[in-house]
């Protein structure tokens, strides 16, 4: 299975636009997996980069604040892009078809927005190839970083899906499954083609 693509489907599940399951009638003999589960084993993951013992207050951090910082490094990393190279991509501005462009570019793989920054971070594997390292650091100017040992990130609680809040960090583009990723190497090629049409773009 690609790192970046959503677990394959069930039988009996169904996707929307942005990959969410949505609840089928089930048929005889078919076994399913129901959406809670999924999201209760995904919860579970991200709170294993924690000790133990900080875990109940991560849980308690989603229900009070919707966002827990959690250590990156561990089971997976982040390589953050600024919304100015995504836009340029785009066909819109607006974040809903933002999101929807994020999802489609990196084949459904996680992505967490910072609308208070403007700043979109694409959940990667923890060990990222030395090339996109190399590549981060030509990017650097660009404000691109690729964040992993060492750094926390605020990761929004999972059903925390729109920028109903302002300030709020949420999922861009959900994470459907545990452990499921977008593929470093995706993640690279979306950010120099912005980076081409920031550099290519008419001076006002």
């Amino acid at each position: 299975m690609d790192a970046d693509a959503p677990a394959g489907n069930q039988p009996g599940e169904a996707t929307g636009v942005l990959g969410v399951l949505r609840p089928m009638r089930a048929e005889p003999g078919l076994l399913i997996h129901p959406t809670t589960d999924r999201r209760l084993a995904t919860e579970h993951w991200l709170l294993a980069t924690l000790p133990a013992p900080l875990r109940d207050r991560a849980r308690s951090e989603w229900e009070q604040h919707r966002v827990a910082m959690l250590p990156l490094g561990g089971l997976f990393s982040a390589v953050r892009i600024p919304e100015r190279l995504l836009t340029a991509l785009s066909i819109s501005t607006e974040a809903g078809c933002l999101d929807e462009f994020l999802a489609e570019a990196l084949g459904g793989g996680p992505v967490i927005c910072d609308p208070r920054f403007s700043r979109y971070y694409a959940l990667v594997p923890a060990g990222m190839p030395a090339t996109l390292h190399q590549m981060a650091k030509a990017w650097r100017a660009l404000e691109v970083d690729c964040l992993g040992r060492g750094s926390y990130l605020g990761v929004p609680r999972l059903d925390a899906v729109s920028g109903e809040y302002v300030f709020a960090s949420y999922w861009s583009v959900p994470m459907h499954s545990a452990a499921v990723l977008c593929n470093p190497l995706t993640v690279a090629r979306l950010i120099a083609a912005g980076r081409h049409c920031v550099e290519t773009e008419p001076e006002a």
